[in-house]
């Protein structure tokens, strides 16, 4: 397969988004990851968010000495299979977190969740921010082993 871009399928993401969502379901539903989130500046969001993507590209093309980003199919430069990775650690957490409600239970001691406010976005993207990084974990495993 040396020079042929590898294809990404339908088969990979579903196994993403297996190991996505099994990580990131009891990160959703912890009050400590929304005290923590709550209370962290925009830099150390912004440091998950760098970990979140060298966990995942660490994961795919690292640790996998078969996998070479350079013979994937690419979007813009961007292997698809990172593009995918990315969206599985981040969409499972922000899909869980609203599936779950965890904003209203979480931040409504403090704020009142039921009025959006720039607060409440802003400690829920956190709260994503850190959800992903395990997230992450479990999506690249289930795409690296399956």
């Amino acid at each position: 397969m040396v020079g042929r871009k590898k294809r990404f399928a339908v088969a990979d993401s579903a196994q993403q988004i297996v190991g996505g969502f099994l990580l990131a379901g009891p990160f959703v539903v912890t009050e400590e990851v929304w005290a923590l989130a709550s209370d962290m500046t925009t830099l150390q969001a912004l440091s998950t968010v760098l970990i979140v993507f060298l966990i995942g590209y660490g994961a795919l093309y690292k640790a996998d000495d078969d996998r070479d980003p350079d013979r994937e199919s690419e979007v813009a430069g961007i292997p698809t299979r990172f593009i995918s990775l990315m969206l599985v650690s981040y969409g499972s957490v922000a899909i869980l977190t609203l599936a779950f409600g965890a904003p209203d239970t979480f931040i409504a001691e403090t704020y009142d969740a039921s009025e959006p406010t720039m607060t409440t976005v802003t400690t829920t993207l956190k709260a994503i921010s850190v959800g992903a990084v395990f997230s992450v974990v479990g999506a690249a495993t289930a795409d690296s082993v399956f």
